[in-house]
């Protein structure tokens, strides 16, 4: 009996795959082959500043050269000046805080903390000039930095804990001249190093990625489809589509695969239905931090320890600081699996002041949400950065130290390396109560893995989901899968199905064999 089960089973599949065969569809990406063709030439700036009288002037501050800029792009310092990249937050609607300026000021990361009390230090990224200890004049149009995004000749940097300022020994007039769209370079400057240091925040983006083979990033890459940066985040009026999934709370604005690849990219039905609730990512990302590792694990309260009275730091064989007295312990990793979440692309964060409710588990600083049931929500892999940081047990907050300043004797935790006075100063700085107690708490934040895109042949097979040990989707039990899980009810009733179905088209066979049969003894 065992054996004509296994046997009907065995045609029932191949019933299935044949009628799944002969039902494919051809899907021409049209709008990937156009922008693989548009990408595989050099594009030549229309426009050569070179050319202008009023670049042709010397330089003596990068102020100069935006007002300089202002005067022929009349309206682009209004743009810029009203956008996330400026302001460093955004109008966002928070569910159960209603409408809140959301950004960089008011959130807090476990990673270098905040800006508060720090700009000077965190202007180094930031499109504007003139951060001070007490902030910076976000009306003065002046100290838009136009330079860092638009210089072609990939020799403007910005200086280290200066207010934003470039390097002063840079030619300005050559970059003036010399200015045009955006490129990789631009935008990884300060992208590829977030959090402090290269690949320490995605995880997905290094800086191995200003120049790096398709094995690493198949769009990126100079022997794949060579794209930049602005090819994907798409911009309107100075703002830059694919808002930051750890800084935003609305699925508004993000990017997407099918804006090139379409809904259905695959030959195969079956791998498009995958689509409805896996992202593209989950499959065609089997691996993170391929080039470079990425730090995994930062525990700030082994931080202030001194030799010889001197801070010091320590590396693995690799380079990566594993210990640093200004920041602490760290964990890198390299070529990561991801984790493995439901997400709808909405958001819920912690922000400056808030409770901390329970502080027996992890502190989620930026929750993201969904779930099988939710239909808006698909299977991203993420990564997951862990932290040891500094909170306050009384008040129940996380705390805001005071973390740079230009000398010794202001607090600054990286200057005079107290826990107590950067505590104290940061919290009067932030406008935050605090107790005088200090307490270390565990917390996570999740980063959506987007970057280092695998070429085909080294995308995700079946079976490292669909498998009962290691499978990848281990930790998505809320639902059930093929070849993952096992249920005794389901395993038979499908079994059931197949001979049912089997039988009936046997049956019905039957009967039309004996049909034309009894039809032909009657022409007879």
């Amino acid at each position: 009996m065992r054996k004509i089960v296994l046997i009907l089973a065995f045609f029932g599949l191949l019933i299935l795959i044949a009628v799944g065969f002969f039902s494919q569809k051809d899907y021409e990406p049209t709008t990937l082959m156009k922008l693989k063709e548009k990408h595989s030439q050099k594009v030549i700036p229309s426009v050569d500043h070179s050319k202008f009288t009023s670049l042709q002037q010397n330089f003596s501050s990068p102020q100069q050269v935006t007002a300089t800029c202002i005067n022929c792009h009349n309206k682009r310092h209004v743009e810029v000046m009203q956008s996330n990249h400026w302001n460093w937050e955004r109008e966002e609607y928070v569910e159960g805080r209603g409408i809140v300026y959301l950004g960089k000021k008011n959130a807090i990361n476990n990673f270098c903390i905040g800006t508060q009390g720090n700009e000077q230090s965190c202007a180094k990224c930031h499109i504007g000039y003139g951060m001070t200890s007490e902030g910076m004049v976000y009306t003065d149009s002046t100290n838009v930095d136009c330079l860092v995004c638009h210089d072609n000749t990939e020799t403007y940097v910005k200086d280290l804990e200066k207010g934003g300022a470039p390097v002063a020994t840079l030619d300005f007039n050559a970059i003036a001249q010399s200015v045009g769209k955006p490129k990789l370079s631009n935008c990884g400057v300060c992208h590829f190093f977030g959090g402090g240091g290269n690949n320490v925040k995605h995880g997905d983006l290094d800086m191995a990625m200003f120049e790096t083979t398709k094995d690493v990033d198949v769009h990126m890459g100079i022997d794949g489809a060579k794209l930049q940066c602005v090819d994907c985040h798409t911009t309107e009026k100075h703002n830059i589509s694919g808002k930051v999934y750890s800084l935003s709370s609305m699925n508004l604005d993000r990017n997407t695969c099918e804006q090139c690849h379409t809904e259905n990219p695959h030959d195969d039905n079956i791998l498009n239905e995958h689509s409805i609730k896996v992202a593209c990512q989950s499959c065609h990302i089997p691996t993170y931090a391929k080039a470079n590792s990425t730090k995994m694990y930062w525990d700030w309260s082994t931080a202030g320890k001194l030799k010889d009275g001197e801070p010091y730091e320590e590396d693995d064989s690799l380079g990566n600081h594993t210990y640093l007295s200004i920041k602490g312990s760290f964990v890198w990793e390299r070529n990561v699996v991801p984790d493995y979440i439901w997400f709808n692309g909405t958001a819920s964060h912690y922000l400056e002041g808030d409770i901390i409710k329970d502080t027996t588990n992890p502190l989620v600083l930026n929750q993201l949400h969904g779930s099988y049931s939710d239909n808006e929500s698909k299977i991203y892999p993420v990564k997951i950065h862990v932290a040891n940081q500094p909170y306050d047990p009384v008040n129940k907050i996380l705390i805001q130290p005071k973390l740079f300043a230009e000398k010794k004797g202001e607090g600054a935790f990286w200057k005079d390396f107290n826990w107590q006075t950067a505590s104290e100063v940061g919290m009067k700085e932030a406008n935050l109560p605090f107790s005088g107690k200090i307490s270390f708490i565990k917390t996570e934040m999740y980063w959506p893995v987007n970057h280092m895109v695998a070429t085909k042949e080294n995308t995700l097979d079946c079976k490292s989901c669909h498998q009962r040990e290691n499978s990848r989707l281990a930790g998505l039990n809320d639902f059930y899968m093929p070849g993952r899980d096992y249920s005794k009810i389901v395993e038979v009733t499908g079994v059931w199905m197949l001979i049912l179905t089997l039988l009936g088209v046997l049956a019905h066979g039957a009967v039309r064999i004996a049909l034309a049969v009894r039809s032909g003894k009657g022409k007879k």
